[in-house]
This record gives C-alpha cells, structure tokens and sequence, in this order.
C-alpha cells in the first residue's frame, strides 16, 4: 500500500517536471518571437523618422543617418540579446 503511494508520487512529479519544461519551452518561443517583432518594429519607426527628417532637412542628412544607424545597432543589440536569453532557456 504504501509503496503504491509512493510510486504514484514520483510519477506525478515526473509528470509535473515535465510539463514545467515544456511550459518553459513555449515561453522561451514565445519571447524570443516578441524580440524579433519588437526590433523589426523598433528600427522600421527609426528609419521611417529619419526619411521624414531628411526630408525636412535635406542638409543634415549626414548627422541624421549617423544617428540612425547608431539608434538601429542599440535596437538590434537589445533583441538579439533577448533572444538569446530566451535561446538559453529553451535549452535549459
């Protein structure tokens, strides 16, 4: 009797452990998804603003290009750093 009790438990747990995994799985997914939109969103808003800018101010165009791509890099390195975060939890 109470060796079934006991069996019953490890198998729930193991049921459990893996649920969690997978569960943190999707979310891995699901996050290292909302970083690639995000960036792709945040450096489309940056170029669309600078064209705007440009257009404006045709003679600042090189100090406003500048900026843009400077802007973009950060925008890339912060989604590419969480995707990889999210990477590294799919895998642990």
């Amino acid at each position: 009797m109470l060796l079934s009790l006991i069996q019953q438990a490890a198998e729930s747990v193991e049921i459990a452990a893996a649920s969690a995994a997978g569960i943190a799985k999707l979310g891995g997914a699901i996050g290292a998804g909302l970083a690639a939109i995000g960036a792709g969103i945040g450096i489309g808003l940056i170029g669309g603003h600078a064209m705007e800018g440009i257009a404006r101010q045709p003679e600042a165009s090189g100090d406003i290009r500048t900026n843009m791509i400077i802007a973009a890099a950060l925008v890339e390195g912060v989604a590419l750093f969480g995707v990889i975060l999210c990477l590294l939890a799919i895998v642990m």
